[in-house]
């Protein structure tokens, strides 16, 4: 259905977000009493530089009326905003109480009503969420024949394979539901996207519903003036999903595993659990759940060396019943068998280096047996996951010029960093390594990571090197400052060094310097990323990962080739 004046006052009625329409000296709840009021809009935008003929305008955030100086001239139709601007333009306002809700519901119709047409999958947490995306991904394109879309923090693909640099985790709203409508007419069924918990504070994903959500963990991250007041905000805002998922995936061993159960027993919605065993099931689970468990999916490795795992279905939830009830049948030849215990895949073994993407290997496997498959008889499709590199994430590089590993990776607060360093213990641990840890942190949000890196790393790492990441109005030089003040442990080098690639080439040379010993560099928070954020602008970069394969004259590709590139 077309959107007009009177749809959209209609639907914005329906949400209790409609005040009254304003134009000039005409105040009125009746769309009737505006000339045009049945005429469809030519187009939706949230930025008066993209208004043309026929527009509808959504001002969102801090917005100020001298925006709208000289708008009638561009043959605005309509505003939405929260206070009225008639002084400023003849056309009529809706005005309502929440302009970022708005936009997300006006967004939605005007584009169709895409989500409608998709299987919605969508996926929170603190970490893991790109990898996790990017599996599930893989999963439902190899069963649909390459019919999934994705909205990651790293690519949007919106035909199934080709993969286009993204701008923020979770897109704006009239972004996505155009985004959405695209994938649409491209013939996608799916569409899987990551859910930040600034999404759901600022509205982007206001008025979705996912078939499946999933909530893979939770630690104190995004915690500043500008992001999220505290903790439990942060946390609150990733609970939403729960309430706005008709199926939930959630890891066993989350850390407040029982509050969003109560989430979901109190919104009668059907959960679905992951984990990942090791030989101490109580080293990997979260330090406030319960130990180890149980969980529907559940995978573990086949090796001392953990070099393949295997994962199992258990049609028993942790509270003894089953939850996944009788999903419906995503393709005519997937069909899911509900059985006690089955195996759904062995010998599985990613390109993704580290455990801990195994664990966000059997949270899309959970994904896709919530919405309706059965992968334990395609082998085909666990291959398909198997081969998943997300660019810039636990990418490694072997020196040709000394005994030095290299790993490129965005890990960039405590869990993170503490993962990775935990996948070199594992890794090369016998072989007592010399860590380098190239790090910054970004500017004008987040400042607990600053310290928490710190923390995460300086019992491991020997020598850090701070240099830029990205920053708002921050000078790189004072966080660098900053974290290397946070180091305590005795007989630790560190070094600022704020142009980046100035920082990297050091961390080769002082590798090489050191060559009676096994080096690993760890360079983390950019990934593949091609810019770097200072004042505001991005401003080019070569990229962590090239320039380590430049300094290494060849890069170590047997793991495979990052997705999207």
């Amino acid at each position: 259905m077309a959107l007009s004046l009177a749809s959209a006052a209609r639907l914005l009625e329906e949400h209790h977000l409609l005040r009254e329409i304003v134009q000039g000296s005409c105040w009125t709840l009746n769309p009737a009493d505006i000339d045009g009021h049945d005429k469809a809009f030519d187009a939706i935008t949230y930025d008066t530089r993209e208004v043309k003929p026929g527009s509808i305008l959504v001002a969102k955030g801090h917005f100020k009326k001298e925006f709208l100086e000289g708008i009638d001239g561009k043959g605005l139709a309509c505003y939405v905003a929260t206070e009225e601007f008639s002084d400023v333009t003849s056309a009529p306002g809706l005005i309502v109480d929440n302009a970022s809700e708005a936009l997300s519901l006006l967004s939605a119709e005007f584009y169709d009503r895409p989500q409608d047409k998709l299987t919605m999958i969508g996926i929170t947490g603190t970490k893991g969420k790109t990898t996790t995306a990017y599996f599930t991904q893989a999963l439902l394109n190899a069963v649909s024949g390459g019919k999934a879309a994705l909205f990651s923090s790293v690519d949007n693909c919106l035909d199934g394979h080709t993969y286009v640099e993204s701008d923020l985790t979770t897109p704006e709203s009239l972004d996505a539901f155009r985004m959405m409508h695209t994938a649409v007419e491209n013939g996608m069924k799916y569409l899987v996207m990551e859910v930040s918990s600034q999404a759901y504070k600022v509205n982007r994903v206001y008025g979705l519903t996912f078939d499946v959500g999933a909530f893979l963990n939770i630690s104190p991250d995004h915690i500043s003036p500008i992001e999220h007041p505290t903790f439990e905000d942060y946390l609150y805002c990733k609970r939403q999903i729960t309430a706005n998922s008709r199926k939930l995936v959630l890891n066993a061993d989350h850390a407040y595993a029982s509050l969003v159960r109560q989430d979901a027993a109190k919104d009668d919605v059907p959960v679905t659990t992951f984990a990942l065993r090791l030989e101490s099931d109580n080293d990997n689970a979260d330090a406030s759940a319960p130990k180890t468990a149980p969980a529907n999916v559940t995978i573990r490795p086949d090796d001392p060396r953990h070099q393949s795992f295997t994962a199992v279905w258990s049609d028993k939830a942790d509270d003894g019943s089953s939850r996944l009830g009788n999903p419906a049948v995503a393709e005519p030849s997937v069909v899911k068998t509900a059985t006690d215990s089955k195996v759904l895949a062995n010998g599985i073994s990613l390109s993704m280096l580290g455990d801990f993407n195994y664990a966000n290997a059997a949270a899309a496997l959970a994904i896709a047996t919530a919405a309706g498959m059965d992968v334990s008889n395609h082998p085909e499709v666990i291959k398909a996951m198997e081969k998943v590199r997300v660019a810039g994430r636990m990418e490694q590089f072997k020196d040709q010029q000394s005994d030095t590993v290299a790993i490129v990776d965005y890990a960039h607060n405590f869990a993170s960093v503490r993962a990775l360093l935990d996948f070199v213990d594992e890794r090369y641990g016998a072989k007592h390594p010399r860590i380098t840890l190239v790090t910054g942190s970004a500017g004008n949000k987040a400042y607990d990571r600053r310290k928490e890196i710190v923390e995460a790393a300086q019992s491991r790492v020997e020598n850090f090197i701070f240099t830029a990441e990205d920053t708002d109005t921050e000078p790189f030089i004072d966080i660098c400052m900053e974290m290397q003040g946070y180091i305590t442990a005795p007989d630790r080098s560190s070094t600022v060094i704020s142009n980046r690639t100035t920082a990297v080439t050091n961390a080769v040379y002082d590798a090489r310097a050191h060559a009676d010993r096994f080096n690993v560099i760890l360079i983390i928070g950019k990934g593949n990323e091609r810019w770097i954020k200072e004042h505001n602008k991005h401003t080019p970069f070569e990229g962590d990962d090239r320039i380590i394969e430049r300094m290494f004259a060849a890069s170590d590709n047997s793991a495979g080739t990052p997705a999207g590139r």
